[in-house]
């Protein structure tokens, strides 16, 4: 094959080993075991308090609501009070995931819990995010029955919860949160990367909210040392 030929002439006049050296496979396995560290920008290389506030204030700069709860036992009355203020029926979609399903949901008598994946006429949803990610305030969402992706693009009111441990100051370290979960050799069938309600300004030039998704998006932080305590 000419791709080959091509690859092969490169690696001669470069000093490197052919395709099926076995030191130069070696090398490669060794270096997809260990990732090398990227550069990390200066606003993120601070300690784990000053990376919590960055990603509270990038999220809020991008039209996010961002709440905080000290214990898991805080989450559903944060979920209910969200909906109350923004005048959206007690009702919310929410996957199988086992940490939102062991949350003492009596704490919100009057709120109905729904599973399984959104549909048209959900208008609230509920999911438990991977990780976060301090530098551009972005939630990590992995897909699967746990946490549906049509939860964050259906309903027009998306509130996500987050462990403030799994905050982490750039995307690679967030890679990484994942590549622990899932392992090194598995993935989620889709990563959705959230930053802020979905909005657009291609009509007119002017900004629409939920154009492409949710027009609303709550974030609800679970603090570590709350938790921790409790």
């Amino acid at each position: 094959m000419s791709r080959d030929y091509i690859l092969a002439r490169i690696r001669v006049s470069l000093g490197i080993a052919g395709s099926g050296d076995p030191g130069r496979r070696a090398a490669a396995r060794a270096r997809l075991a260990t990732p090398l560290d990227h550069l990390r920008p200066a606003r993120i290389d601070k300690p784990k308090p000053d990376l919590v506030r960055l990603f509270h204030d990038n999220m809020r700069q991008q039209s996010t609501d961002v709440m905080e709860a000290h214990g898991d036992g805080d989450v559903p009355a944060l979920v209910a009070a969200y909906l109350q203020k923004h005048n959206v029926p007690q009702r919310i979609r929410a996957g199988s995931d086992p940490r939102l399903a062991a949350l003492p949901w009596e704490r919100a008598p009057g709120l109905e819990r729904l599973s399984g994946a959104a549909d048209g006429a959900d208008e609230a949803a509920l999911s438990m995010a991977l990780a976060g990610v301090a530098e551009t305030g972005t939630l990590v969402l992995a897909s699967g029955a746990e946490n549906p992706t049509t939860l964050a693009f259906l309903p027009e009111t998306h509130i996500v919860v987050i462990e403030e441990e799994t905050i982490a100051g750039a995307f690679e370290e967030a890679i990484a949160i994942l590549r622990t979960k899932f392992g090194r050799h598995e993935m989620p069938r889709s990563l959705n990367l959230v930053s802020a309600p979905s909005r657009t300004g291609d009509i007119g030039g002017k900004i629409v909210l939920g154009a492409h998704g949710p027009r609303r998006l709550g974030v609800i932080v679970i603090k570590t040392a709350d938790r921790a305590a409790a």
